[in-house]
C-alpha cells in the first residue's frame, strides 16, 4: 500500500511542524488499511478531526454563520460518491463513501446527505467550531440579511487574497494505491467568506478528485478555478498519456495558472504507486507512507 496525503494549498502555515506531524500520522494510519478505499477514508478522517486543517473540525464558516462540509471519493473502477453542504458532519468523507457504496448516485446534498450519513452510523451532530474559527468569525462577519444584501461584502472578501490568513488552506485529501488498485479522496469545510450554500470543487467529480486505472489525484486551492479547469481529471489524464506523477501534477497546475491565474495544488499517484505533487501557492504540505520500500518514489 502507498498513501500520499495533503493538508491544503495556501499561505505559509503557522506551526508547520505540528501540521506535518498530523499529516504524517494520517498517512501512517492509512497505509495500514487493507484496500485503497479504506486507506483514503482512514487517512482523511485523521485530518478531519484535527482543527489545524480546513475539513471537519475547524472548517471555514459561510456567510450565514454556518459550517458546511463537502467531500468526494472515487476508485479506479469508476465508482464515485460525494456529498456537499452538510451541517454538523465531521467525517464528510465517510458520508461520501456511503453514497459510493450504498446508492446508485454520485452526489447527494444538504440535509438529505446528512440524513443518509446518520442512517449508516456517522455522527451528524458534531460541533465543528474550533476556538480559532470562532475568534475569526466574531472578529469580522458578513452583514446580516438576505443574500442580495451580502453579495457586495462577499465579493470583496471572498476574492481578496490580502484578507486570507495562514490558516486558509483549502481542503485535505489523499490518494492510495495497492497492487494497481487506486482510490482518491478530498474533504473540505469550504472557503471563508463564501455565500451560504456555496459549493466548491471538492465534491465535483473530476475537479477536486478523480481516479482511473491509470492513477488518482486530489486537488486543493481556489475552488472555482479548480472546478472550471478540472484539475484532478487533468492530472490523471496526463498519467494516462504517459507522464510520471510529478510531471502530471505540474502540468495540471500550470494549465490552471495559465487559464485562471489562481492558485492550487494537487497530489497524484499512478497505478504503480509512484507519487508526485505540485502547487503554485505559497505552501502545500504533504506526507507519504508505504508498507513496502519498493512501492514507488516519494513526492
Amino acid at each position: 500500500m502507498r498513501v500520499i496525503v495533503h493538508g491544503g494549498a495556501g499561505g505559509e502555515p503557522r506551526a508547520p511542524e505540528s501540521r506535518q506531524a498530523v499529516l504524517d500520522d494520517a498517512a501512517d494510519r492509512g497505509v495500514t488499511e487493507s484496500t485503497p478505499l479504506d486507506a483514503v477514508v482512514r487517512a482523511v478522517e485523521v485530518l478531519e478531526t484535527s482543527p489545524r486543517f480546513n475539513a471537519g473540525i475547524g472548517s471555514a464558516v459561510q456567510s450565514d454563520g454556518t459550517i458546511r462540509t463537502d467531500a468526494g471519493v472515487m476508485t479506479d473502477d469508476g465508482r464515485a460518491g460525494a456529498v456537499c453542504s452538510m451541517e454538523s458532519v465531521e467525517h464528510a468523507l465517510a458520508a461520501a463513501r456511503v453514497v459510493l457504496e450504498e446508492t446508485p448516485h454520485v452526489l447527494v446534498s444538504g440535509e438529505h446527505a446528512r440524513s443518509l450519513a446518520g442512517e449508516y452510523g456517522i455522527d451528524t451532530d458534531v460541533d465543528l467550531w474550533s476556538e480559532r474559527s470562532r475568534e475569526r468569525w466574531e472578529s469580522e462577519s458578513p452583514p446580516e440579511g438576505p443574500a442580495g444584501e451580502q453579495l457586495d461584502w462577499i465579493e470583496e472578501h471572498f476574492g481578496d487574497t490580502s484578507s486570507r490568513t495562514p490558516e486558509d488552506h483549502d481542503t485535505v485529501g489523499a490518494v492510495a494505491v495497492e497492487e494497481g488498485q487506486v482510490a482518491a479522496a478530498t474533504s473540505t469545510g469550504g472557503r471563508w467568506y463564501a455565500l451560504a450554500g456555496r459549493v466548491g470543487d471538492v465534491p465535483q467529480l473530476g475537479a477536486g478528485f478523480f481516479a482511473t486505472d491509470a492513477g488518482g489525484a486530489s486537488a486543493t486551492g481556489a475552488g472555482e478555478a479548480i472546478a472550471r479547469t478540472g484539475v484532478a481529471r487533468s492530472a490523471v489524464g496526463h498519467l494516462a498519456n504517459g507522464d510520471d506523477p510529478e510531471i502530471a501534477a505540474t502540468r495540471a497546475i500550470d494549465e490552471l495558472d495559465a487559464l485562471t491565474g489562481d492558485s492550487a495544488g494537487v497530489i497524484v499517484a499512478d497505478a504503480d504507486g509512484t507519487v508526485g505533487s505540485a502547487y503554485n501557492s505559497d505552501a502545500m504540505q504533504t506526507s507519504v507512507a508505504t508498507d513496502s520500500p519498493s512501492a514507488g518514489d516519494t513526492a
